[in-house]
């Protein structure tokens, strides 16, 4: 069996003890930290120089678009208030009511012996109902009967066009005067007539006025 000396021991222990001296590991491990924060640092710095480019990018974009964008929003805000203004309009249009037919109606109910003295109409602050104050004369036989004439064939006609129509007579007398009527003299009555009804809705009115087509018959 051979002999082996080792003549280098102690070189031996002295180099493998300087190779595990804490402070050199240490100084070789904060080393290795040091280059890889280095590193780190190098990559979060390219990453914020690439953001600020393409922040500037998008910036000189907004920069030439920024006026139109500008402009687009004034003129969707103008269009915004001219629509709500026509909106407004529109509804007044159709909330309207008009005179002129209630007067048309009025007038072809009037008999050729009677006759309005005073007219007054008020429209209620919701717009949904019409209260109307006639005065006026009728002349007959029956100046009465005449007048009942009258207040019957305003609430008929007046149905056709609106609703919860009521024609009531809020005063009827006699006159002591009389007048003569295509050569006939006839007594006279003096009545005040009280009219309310409600407006139809625009849907309402429009069904009523359009007639309901008939099928053919076969």
């Amino acid at each position: 069996m051979a002999l082996h000396l080792n003549l280098l021991h102690e070189e031996i222990s002295a180099e493998r003890r300087r190779q595990r001296d804490p402070l050199k590991i240490g100084m070789m491990l904060l080393t290795a930290v040091g280059v890889l924060m280095a590193l780190f640092y190098m990559w979060k710095g390219y990453q914020t120089l690439a953001i600020k480019n393409r922040l500037a990018g998008v910036q000189r974009e907004w920069a030439k678009v920024e006026p139109s964008v500008t402009a687009a929003q004034k003129r969707s805000k103008e269009l915004t208030h001219i629509i709500s203004t026509t909106n407004v309009l529109d509804r007044m249009i159709d909330e309207r009511f008009y005179w002129a037919p209630l007067l048309q109606t009025l007038s072809r109910c009037v008999a050729p012996n009677a006759q309005l003295t005073a007219f007054d109409g008020v429209l209620s602050e919701d717009r949904k109902t019409v209260t109307l104050n006639l005065d006026g004369t009728a002349a007959g036989r029956e100046p009465r009967s005449a007048a009942e004439e009258l207040r019957q064939l305003l609430s008929e006609q007046l149905g056709r066009s609106y609703s919860d129509v009521k024609v009531e007579f809020k005063t009827l007398e006699d006159l002591d005067t009389v007048v003569t009527v295509a050569g006939a003299t006839m007594a006279m009555a003096r009545y005040n007539i009280t009219v309310t009804f409600n407006l139809r809705s625009p849907e309402a009115a429009k069904a009523v006025s359009t007639p309901t087509p008939r099928g053919s018959k076969k």
